[in-house]
């Protein structure tokens, strides 16, 4: 079984319960596998403190992978988690400048929905929540059969509410 396997092995175990102390030890033994220099080892090593309530931790590991520079799959995933951790440590203003700067690259990618969502809960946690919203509803319009037209500017007319 090769390393990633191996990686998505234990995060099969971890669906449905609490990602505690072991399931941090197992993806630290296997991050370790590929060294400290490693982003997908990092990235590994935050998702497992994130998941396990960690944002601090997670925050440090997630800046450290996408520093030593992730491939197109997980660098997306990187910055929506976190965007996220900064979120859940009340650090909205590095959430927002860090989405919105993944907004820009992923605009067509596919996570561009998850960026969206993401962008919305900031806002809302920072006390912007029609501008959030909005963001929501923006990212929702693509996926309706109709009324495209109608629900972007409700979206665009929401966000002012709160200024």
């Amino acid at each position: 079984m090769n390393w990633d396997e191996r990686i998505d092995e234990v995060w099969a175990d971890a669906t449905g319960e609490e990602v505690g102390d072991e399931i941090i030890a197992r993806i630290d033994a296997l991050a370790a596998e590929r060294g400290a220099d490693d982003a997908r080892a990092e990235f590994e090593r935050a998702g497992a403190r994130d998941s396990a309530g960690r944002p601090a931790e997670a925050v440090e590991l997630y800046r450290r992978a996408l520093e030593l520079g992730l491939d197109a799959e997980h660098r997306p995933q990187a910055v929506v988690q976190l965007a996220s951790s900064l979120r859940n440590l009340g650090e909205f203003d590095q959430a927002l400048a860090v989405i919105r700067a993944e907004e820009e690259i992923s605009a067509d990618g596919p996570y561009r929905d998850a960026v969206a969502a993401v962008h919305a809960l900031v806002l809302a946690s920072a006390g912007q929540p029609a501008r959030g919203l909005s963001v929501a509803l923006l990212a929702l319009v693509p996926h309706l059969p109709r009324y495209h037209r109608s629900m972007t500017a409700y979206a665009h007319d929401i966000a002012d509410a709160d200024a």
